[in-house]
């Protein structure tokens, strides 16, 4: 036989205790209400700390749902945050290469300038100046040392002209073609510069090793080299100028010391050259009346 479709509230004891449960607290609700109004309205001072007992008992709850749902609210936020922040530390940090590479630039171009303005200042003050010039090549590895210039003798270049940039002597030009010449430097075995050291006047000559660096060797006798001694050259001999900066000693020594040369090659962009240093031959003495 088929359930009867009307079923009375008395029929399931769990439908009546919530019913009895909802009449109850209705009526609790309404009496409760009453009572709030009557102490309202003839004991506002009485209603005034019961609200701020209930207002007591319900901020915590009520704070830790605000607490909760701005958490809520800002997951979104973070979350877009987090890949913002992730994305402009990209970006700043491509800034910051690149911003690195132009001052990496920046350094070369100065340094490349203050190289410039002493070269030109040199040229400026040496009245024999044939030309200046790019060393577009060197070698650094064999045992010879030459560099290429791109100049020659249609610029005016031959061989035999000393070489030099701002820091003192290169070399001598040793072959030169129409837009080019071969350069032998100071620390080829081949090469001989007369020398002299600042201090004292002393002559000396500088032979190349092969390996970058010179030979020191005094012609006078019982003559020690010391450390950081200073060596220009002496205009002996016909092919370089007096007074260029050629080497300073590295290691102290006899009549022989290690020195390094001002000039590396290898570091340098342009070179000027000069005419071959030819002393005037003294003057002949007056004939006696």
């Amino acid at each position: 036989m088929a359930p009867a479709r009307d079923r009375r509230t008395g029929f399931s004891r769990r439908r009546q205790y919530g019913a009895f449960l909802a009449y109850v607290l209705a009526v609790a609700g309404a009496v409760v209400g009453a009572v709030l109004l009557v102490a309202s309205t003839f004991n506002p001072p009485a209603f005034a700390a019961l609200r701020m007992t209930l207002g007591s008992v319900t901020a915590p709850i009520s704070g830790t749902f605000v607490a909760i749902g701005d958490a809520i609210s800002g997951v979104p936020d973070t979350i877009g945050h987090y890949f913002f922040v992730h994305s402009e530390n990209d970006r700043l940090r491509a800034e910051l290469e690149q911003s690195r590479k132009v001052l990496l630039t920046a350094r070369t171009i100065a340094q490349d300038n203050r190289r410039l303005r002493r070269l030109l200042a040199v040229r400026d003050r040496t009245p024999d100046t044939i030309v200046t010039a790019r060393l577009v090549s060197s070698t650094g590895a064999s045992g010879r040392r030459f560099a290429l210039l791109n100049a020659g003798r249609w610029q005016g270049v031959e061989p035999g002209m000393a070489v030099r940039g701002p820091e003192g002597l290169i070399g001598r030009v040793t072959e030169s073609g129409p837009a080019a010449a071969r350069v032998l430097l100071l620390t080829d075995p081949e090469s001989i510069v007369p020398v002299r050291r600042t201090r004292d006047g002393m002559p000396a000559i500088a032979v190349g090793r092969g390996d970058g660096t010179l030979d020191v060797r005094s012609v006078a006798t019982n003559v020690r080299l010391g450390k950081g001694d200073l060596f220009v050259t002496s205009g002996t001999g016909g092919l370089y100028a007096p007074n260029i900066p050629v080497a300073r000693v590295r290691t102290d020594g006899g009549d022989v010391a290690v020195a390094r040369p001002f000039i590396h090659p290898d570091t340098l962009d342009f070179a000027i050259v000069q005419r071959a240093f030819m002393p005037m031959p003294p003057s002949a003495p007056a004939p006696r009346p």
